[in-house]
């Protein structure tokens, strides 16, 4: 089969999944240095709330906002390694045979990642409310401040179409060992 690098769609494809992949880097960078800094700052944030709010208890909250943060470290590691199983994927369209086993095997394992990612989502938005409540007065002035909690029916139908693709690519892979083996 004929490569296809002049396809527009397949560039652009590849640089917003590369930009992806580059800013989940980046998330899981960032917060791989702020649970170790939670702990080692933990005083000086209490110290400052406490300053801000004096006739407050301040609560600060440091194992269940870890958790949280351990949680969100989990989900875009999951997604960094998603996009790098899209980008093979783009590779392989790129090349002309995107019909391979182990492109049914990528979209297999990012519905697994998107499932995961979706049941991390409750865990997590649980974790929030719970710290959100923990802080309460505290919280206040953050007016704008919210945490939904809900299901993702957009992140369910993406699981769904992602097993049914495995499953096609899985299908053509073998029609097409079939048909080269009768030729």
């Amino acid at each position: 089969m004929r490569p296809t690098h002049t396809d527009p769609l397949l560039l652009i494809g590849r640089i917003a999944v590369l930009i992806a992949q580059g800013l989940m880097a980046i998330a899981a960078f960032g917060v791989a240095i702020a649970i170790p800094a939670l702990y080692f700052f933990r005083d000086t944030i209490v110290a400052e709330m406490a300053a801000e709010h004096p006739d407050t208890d301040i609560v600060f909250p440091t194992l269940p906002i870890v958790g949280a943060l351990l949680l969100a470290f989990v989900a875009v590691a999951g997604l960094f390694v998603f996009f790098g199983k899209l980008r093979h994927i783009i590779g392989t369209v790129e090349q002309g045979d995107p019909f391979v086993s182990d492109n049914a095997s990528r979209l297999t394992v990012m519905a697994w990642i998107m499932l995961g990612v979706q049941l991390l989502a409750i865990p997590l938005a649980g974790l929030g409310l719970y710290v959100a409540k923990l802080m309460g007065e505290a919280a206040a002035e953050l007016d704008d401040l919210t945490v939904d909690v809900g299901l993702d029916v957009s992140g369910i139908l993406l699981v769904v179409v992602l097993f049914i693709l495995a499953r096609v690519f899985r299908q053509g892979t073998s029609m097409r060992d079939d048909l080269e083996g009768t030729v």
